[in-house]
């Protein structure tokens, strides 16, 4: 899987949230989708290197498991762990082989998980885990790339990153080339699903009352930016959210 890819990335994988995209649009308005999340216990998958697992303790949360397929990233996560201390957990493991966990998590949450499966039976068994981890009646929150994005839109590279359709359908759904416009840039491969394979997938794990949340700019990117410089996105996001309950 996409272990190697994000190994050779490492801690580059925290300039992410820097560029515009995701300073205005992706981390505040996940964090404001979760909520809040005092005296709850969190599940943070494809947790790269923690950055939300670590605002997710600042912001009150009694116990945080980050889980990532790459060692190098939960590495990564652990020095930032040992710098500040704030009491997360981090471990390696793959989310289509999830272990049992003793007690279930109040919260899940996956940010860009399911860009790598190999297949849908893959992405099935993802959701079944992660069903079988938490709760029953909790919420499992995901962000991932928006199934309905138009490639022939207006270039992101002004927002930071660019997303390019490769021209190959899967069974999941379309490859894409996502480059994170860092210095140097970084560039990989994904497989991002379908709006029919997300919904199709947590239905049969046993999530309901799935809602699809669109990605706004914050009121802090307008102040920032201004109003015309996000334009380009608009009715055209390149990123979705989505809420469902166990």
């Amino acid at each position: 899987m996409s272990s190697q890819l994000y190994d050779e990335i490492g801690e580059a994988f925290e300039g992410f949230k820097t560029l515009p995209l995701a300073r205005y649009g992706e981390v505040p308005g996940f964090l404001a989708l979760v909520g809040d999340v005092t005296g709850r216990s969190i599940l943070d998958l494809a947790s790269g290197t923690g950055f939300y697992s670590r605002e997710f303790k600042r912001r009150g949360a009694s116990h945080v498991l980050g889980v990532d397929i790459s060692s190098a990233m939960i590495d990564a996560a652990r020095a930032l762990e040992d710098r500040d201390p704030l009491g997360v957990d981090y471990e390696v493991g793959d989310v289509a082989e999830l272990r049992s966990f003793e007690e279930p998590f109040d919260i899940a949450v996956a940010v860009q998980l399911f860009n790598y499966a190999e297949d849908v039976a893959t992405i099935e068994r993802m959701c079944r885990n992660i069903h079988r981890s938490v709760a029953e009646g909790a919420e499992f929150f995901a962000f991932g790339q928006n199934p309905d994005y138009r490639f022939d839109g207006p270039s992101l590279a002004k927002y930071g990153f660019l997303c390019e359709s490769l021209g190959e359908e899967t069974e999941i759904g379309p490859r894409v080339r996502i480059t994170a416009l860092l210095d140097p840039p970084i560039s990989f491969v994904a497989n991002p699903p379908s709006r029919e394979v997300w919904e199709k997938s947590l239905e049969a794990a046993g999530f309901k009352d799935i809602t699809w949340v669109p990605l706004e700019i914050s009121a802090a990117g307008v102040r920032e930016h201004g109003k015309e410089f996000w334009d380009d996105l608009d009715g055209n996001v390149p990123l979705t959210m989505l809420r469902c309950r166990a």
